[in-house]
């Protein structure tokens, strides 16, 4: 059974990433753990005040009363959905976001984080500097970051862009193996710049080699790569973008506001990064 973890500091931004948490959970047949970090404050003085020790217990008990009362709440989501099935585990970690979720994922063998993403710049807080964009540079499992706009809708289309390396293979099988849990197709988006350097022989053979398998294979000649990718999103509706995180910037500038806003749906979006095989 897969393992998915979800941290979450209860806001509406992480309750709506819990509903897609949820739900990729009942595709993929898997579990969730969540995990909620805090951080208490740092005393910088030579001398410990006689109070510092029942400080320390009453901030890290008043946190865990606060995360005991929002379970249920989670759960009652679960429940509305008709998935209070999924397996659903706890872990309250005091410690920094990034440390605690790296730790987590070794400690608790998991396959997939979800995470909420939200800002006022859209997809370009996402990937500049944000927890999300933190985590998925900071972990070696895949993260799927989901928008505060994103309402869950069935997954039926999963896109996933490619530059036919033989190293991208392994995404792609990823990627098929959950669009045949969610009986979803796979649009497998490569721009052909001018530059491009691929082959049409390199194409012919990914062709073959997962002719047997429900992926459509679509090749755009274009020097505009990321608007050609937003355009991808926008008209073949796609449901969740899965794309490689070989360089982040690429994101970064992918998601720009100025770019992204010609392309109303796109905030909507749940972006699936998956990291590049060495």
């Amino acid at each position: 059974m897969k393992k998915i973890l979800f941290p979450t500091d209860f806001s509406d931004v992480a309750n709506n990433a819990f509903i897609h948490a949820l739900e990729f959970a009942n595709i993929v047949k898997g579990e969730l753990v969540l995990l909620h970090t805090f951080e208490l404050p740092i005393i910088e003085s030579p001398f410990t005040p006689d109070n510092y020790y029942t400080l320390y217990d009453s901030m890290q008990l008043g946190q865990f009363d606060a995360f005991k009362n929002q379970i249920p709440k989670l759960r009652e989501l679960a429940q509305q959905r008709h998935l209070e099935n999924i397996k659903l585990s706890h872990k309250l970690v005091e410690g920094d976001l990034i440390y605690s979720i790296r730790r987590a994922i070794e400690e608790e063998n998991i396959d997939f984080v979800v995470m909420g993403t939200s800002g006022a710049t859209g997809w370009e807080a996402f990937f500049i500097g944000s927890n999300t964009g933190a985590v998925v540079s900071a972990v070696n499992v895949p993260v799927l970051s989901v928008p505060i706009e994103a309402e869950f809708t069935k997954v039926q289309t999963i896109g996933i862009t490619t530059r036919f390396r033989e190293k991208d293979k392994k995404a792609l099988k990823q990627v098929l193996k959950i669009a045949k849990k969610a009986n979803a197709n796979v649009k497998c988006l490569y721009v052909k710049t001018s530059k491009s350097d691929v082959t049409e022989e390199t194409i012919n053979e990914w062709k073959q080699q997962f002719e047997s398998e429900s992926v459509q294979f679509l090749i755009t000649n274009s020097d505009l790569v990321k608007e050609t990718i937003l355009d991808f999103i926008s008209n073949k509706n796609i449901d969740i973008l899965a794309m490689i995180t070989h360089k982040r910037n690429f994101f970064s500038e992918l998601f720009n506001p100025s770019l992204a806003q010609k392309f109303s749906n796109i905030s909507t979006v749940p972006i699936l990064a998956m990291h590049e095989e060495e």
